[in-house]
């Protein structure tokens, strides 16, 4: 997969991070966009791949924005073979407390970002006969208490997923990720000692013995954008340990 290029929204940090991180390291140029231009900068110095990484700071909820970007982004690279959108926030609250500009600005940046993005990379990615990817969540299947804009924005982005599928193929790909429980903490440019550890029943409730790690989301982007797997387009895959298959209640 030498000489191809893709656009990661949500890339500072964590799971986006590692998404850029390990297409660097298979020979994409990436570009990074995220609004957090602190984060933005430092994760830019840890890769110091000159000419390879390409950061942009500024909203993907803004239209104009992300026009610019992806313009820039193709003049510096000539093509976008793929665009990861991951891009989001939660705001959770009781729904009573929750207000109409916090609800908008979750759907926004979580949802109406990859509407944007697919709007205005499309016409390049048809030229590669590119790929889109949405990074869900496996609250668009099933829920905590007081996630309904969090768990609404990912469960549309699931729903835009099969229908740009059929909108936008055959010269585009487009699939989706749900994670489950991924503990990013070795990816947010903090010392990870800061965050809680994690405890041996954190692990052992997961069907596979362990919580995630973004390595295992970034390995199935990876996988997606392999041109020797293009049958799979409006799929949606849960990488989460097992834990929405798995039956809970009160004993």
């Amino acid at each position: 997969m030498a000489n191809q290029s893709a656009l990661i929204t949500g890339a500072a940090r964590g799971i986006g991070k590692c998404i850029a991180y390990t297409l660097l390291k298979n020979d994409f140029t990436v570009g990074l966009m995220d609004m957090d231009g602190e984060n933005l900068a430092l994760t830019l110095k840890d890769f110091s791949t000159p000419g390879k990484a390409f950061a942009y700071h500024g909203d993907v909820g803004d239209e104009n924005f992300v026009k610019k970007t992806i313009v820039h982004f193709t003049q510096q690279t000539g093509r976008i073979n793929a665009v990861i959108n991951n891009a989001a926030i939660a705001i959770n609250k009781d729904i009573a407390s929750l207000s109409l500009e916090e609800w908008r600005r979750v759907i926004e940046t979580n949802l109406t970002s990859a509407f944007l993005m697919v709007k205005h990379a499309s016409p390049y990615l048809k030229q590669s006969r590119g790929s889109i990817i949405n990074i869900a969540s496996t609250r668009a299947l099933m829920s905590e208490a007081h996630t309904e804009a969090y768990s609404a924005s990912k469960g549309g982005l699931l729903s835009l997923t099969h229908a740009l599928a059929i909108s936008l193929g055959p010269e585009v790909k487009v699939n989706a990720i749900s994670p489950g429980w991924i503990d990013t903490r070795y990816w947010v440019n903090k010392d990870p000692a800061d965050f809680p550890p994690l405890d041996e029943q954190d692990h052992a409730q997961h069907p596979a013995g362990r919580v995630g790690r973004p390595e295992d989301i970034a390995s199935m982007v990876l996988y997606l954008l392999r041109p020797e797997n293009d049958f799979i387009t409006g799929a949606n895959f849960v990488i989460d340990g097992g834990m929405t298959r798995k039956m809970i209640y009160a004993e």
